[in-house]
């Protein structure tokens, strides 16, 4: 059963900015994942950590090595809801930088349900 699929209104602007064959390949990654986006052995998640002097504990990433793209999302374990937090080019220090002012922002809601759902 697939973990319902949620967005940043800012992951979804940089989402709509990517080349549309680069959008079906990340769409269909994130769908991929929100089969099971908790880490190994049951599932796909990449556990974030510290990056970067980043406190990202919590966050988890998807890697698109072909297209050059890193997905950065949270999950609300109780709900099954996989919050996309940051789309973006798989540069490690703007991404997580990134993901650490979007947790600034949002504060402990990141962990929670509350951004709109997510759709092409």
């Amino acid at each position: 059963m697939a973990w319902e699929i949620r967005i940043t209104d800012e992951a979804r602007r940089d989402y709509k900015k990517i080349e549309r064959s680069v959008q079906k390949q990340v769409l269909a990654g994130i769908v991929k994942v929100s089969k099971a986006p908790l880490p190994s052995p049951n599932g796909y998640g990449k556990p974030l950590g510290n990056k970067n002097g980043n406190n990202l504990t919590g966050f988890f990433k998807i890697k698109y090595r072909g297209i050059g793209i890193r997905v950065v999302y949270t999950l609300v374990i109780d709900k099954m809801v996989m919050n996309i937090v940051v789309i973006s080019q798989r540069d490690d220090n703007y991404c997580y930088e990134l993901a650490a002012k979007l947790y600034d922002k949002y504060g402990d809601n990141i962990f929670s349900d509350v951004f709109g759902k997510f759709s092409k």
